[in-house]
């Protein structure tokens, strides 16, 4: 699925050893040759990386994302959907039927998943198999296996704690004369431009004083 851009999708990040939701979110991702990034994935590495006990939960495989393909349908209203379609196409083979409701690359492994053989008639697809579809479709499941190495990073997290920063004129309360601007300030926002701005403002303020 390398290059998939996917929009309006819903994500959550899920700690399955205590059954604990991490992060949710809704909107952009992209699967690439390592893994999985865009906006919502960013965002949630801010959470998991502060996750307690985050690199052996890694390591164990305890952190799952999972990943509604669909989220505007309920379960019910996407076998319907999917039943439509079903009628639509159904003296075609399986792997020919779901062109309408996802892209191409993502058909492939949503049919491996899904147990259904793809040169079944879609008229010969069973009410399980159907089922099977629906969960798999709303409840995609990706094991995370870590993060990427900090060169790739967008932004870091930690740095000069901003008690000891003097936040009108970016100075050090400790040591005079010492000015501190951008990521080395404990300071990180989601993406969107907020840690540009973070960026700017700390830095003029610096360099104004």
């Amino acid at each position: 699925m390398q290059g998939l851009s996917l929009k309006n999708v819903k994500i959550s990040i899920k700690d399955v050893e205590n059954n604990k939701q991490i992060y949710d979110d809704f909107g952009e991702m992209l699967f690439t040759h390592f893994g999985v990034s865009g906006p919502t994935i960013l965002s949630s590495s801010a959470h998991l990386i502060r996750y307690k006990d985050i690199t052996r939960k890694l390591d164990e495989n305890k952190i799952r994302l999972y990943i509604d393909f669909k989220p505007a349908l309920s379960l019910e209203e996407l076998d319907k959907r999917i039943l439509r379609d079903f009628e639509e196409f159904k003296n075609k083979d399986f792997k020919n039927s779901l062109e309408k409701l996802l892209p191409q690359k993502l058909i492939p492994v949503i049919i491996d998943l899904s147990g259904i053989n793809q040169n079944k008639k879609v008229n010969e697809i069973t009410k399980e198999e159907r089922k099977r579809l629906v969960e798999l479709l709303k409840n995609f499941e990706v094991i995370i296996k870590g993060f990427r190495p900090i060169e790739e990073a967008i932004i870091t997290a930690g740095g000069v704690s901003t008690k000891e920063i003097n936040p009108k004129t970016m100075e050090s309360k400790l040591v005079k004369g010492l000015y501190f601007a951008g990521e080395i300030i404990d300071v990180d926002a989601y993406t969107g431009g907020f840690n540009l701005q973070i960026a700017y403002s700390t830095g003029f303020a610096a360099g104004q004083n």
